[in-house]
């Protein structure tokens, strides 16, 4: 398949109107199209259509259980996706929609199952940035669109990382730049009581309850090995993961710099740590060291997460330590992430 790469901006999306209108057609004609948004980059096909659908799977190496996101350009397309929409649900989307927040409600028959993994459920989300919603706006159709990486690999986060993975699988790449929130969105289940979150990203636990207290956050979050079928991306299966061996380090920041020391001496191969911008002179012996930001901001953190976890593979690491953050706000859903890239191997109390 030949791919075609289309730059735009978010400054200047109205002006690329031949741009807009060859990704609209392809969408509408059944093909895949990778676009920017707020969180990390999105492999797209109309939502509706079922053959299409299955090019995505098909294209990541995805398992077909693993449920898609729809993303929409306004909340009157609920209407025909979903069969309710609680109160829950409405407070939340006058709060956090457009941005970094998917909803699960109960699926309306027009969702195929193809975009559900076979569930009566289905998830939704209306993306902020600006590349993305104008392509919404000009299609009109809900798009089905997990992370543009093949499955199990770090999301991407720049158009450099889906030229990686899916050049010559997909019909379009847009590239809209740096995706500036660097993590997936947030998965909150509207169909339980309480609601739950299933995946936390930058609208937090602590943001949710906000709007009401009873949310809670189901436990599958930072259980790295749980077998339970997926309502949600990124509940299942080996996630984000680099090609060299990650472990997680979580405790006190003396004994987690300690730790790490200890285990660059023994091991073999090349080694790669993720530290905070605090630490960063406190390793000896390690091949790369590489910023994951101010430990005080954890936003930073998130933003460049996937980009370092790639940039590893880049440099052929074979062994990559990280440092933990506490599993609040931001820091769960970084930790949330951390520990699928890990495949587990996380060594506590520190």
């Amino acid at each position: 398949m030949k791919t075609s790469i289309i730059k735009l901006s978010e400054k200047d999306i109205d002006k690329d109107k031949k741009e807009l209108k060859k990704i609209t057609e392809t969408f509408k004609e059944g093909g895949l199209v990778v676009f920017p948004t707020e969180t990390v980059y999105g492999l797209g096909a109309n939502g509706l259509d079922k053959e299409a659908v299955k090019k995505i799977y098909e294209a990541k190496g995805r398992p077909n259980d693993n449920p898609s996101i729809l993303h929409i350009a306004k909340t009157s397309q609920l209407d025909e996706l979903v069969s309710e929409i609680p109160k829950i649900a409405k407070k939340c989307i006058n709060n956090f929609w457009p941005g970094p927040l998917t909803i699960i409600f109960k699926k309306s028959d027009i969702v195929p199952m193809e975009v559900t993994g076979g569930l009566d459920t289905v998830a939704i989300r209306m993306p902020s940035n600006k590349i993305a919603a104008k392509i919404l706006k000009n299609v009109n159709l809900p798009i089905a669109a997990p992370s543009a990486n093949i499955s199990g690999r770090p999301s991407p986060t720049k158009a450099s990382h889906v030229i990686e993975d899916l050049m010559g699988r997909v019909d379009i790449i847009v590239d809209g730049g740096k995706s500036i929130v660097g993590i997936e969105s947030t998965v909150l289940d509207v169909t339980t009581d309480p609601p739950m979150i299933l995946r936390p990203g930058k609208v937090t636990l602590e943001d949710l309850q906000k709007i009401d207290k009873s949310i809670g956050i189901d436990n599958t979050t930072i259980d790295a090995k749980d077998k339970s079928i997926p309502k949600s991306p990124g509940q299942k299966y080996k996630h984000y993961a680099p090609k060299g061996m990650a472990t997680c380090f979580v405790g006190e920041m003396d004994g987690i710099v300690n730790e790490i020391n200890k285990r660059i001496k023994n091991s073999k191969g090349k080694v790669a740590v993720l530290a905070t911008s605090q630490n960063l002179d406190k390793y000896v012996g390690a091949d790369l060291i590489l910023n994951l930001g101010d430990r005080d901001n954890l936003e930073e953190v998130a933003n460049s997460l996937f980009d370092l976890l790639r940039k590893c593979d880049e440099e052929k690491v074979d062994v990559i330590f990280a440092e933990g953050f506490e599993l609040k706000g931001m820091g769960l859903s970084i930790m949330n992430r951390l520990l699928k890239a890990c495949a587990g191997r996380v060594v506590i109390g520190l």
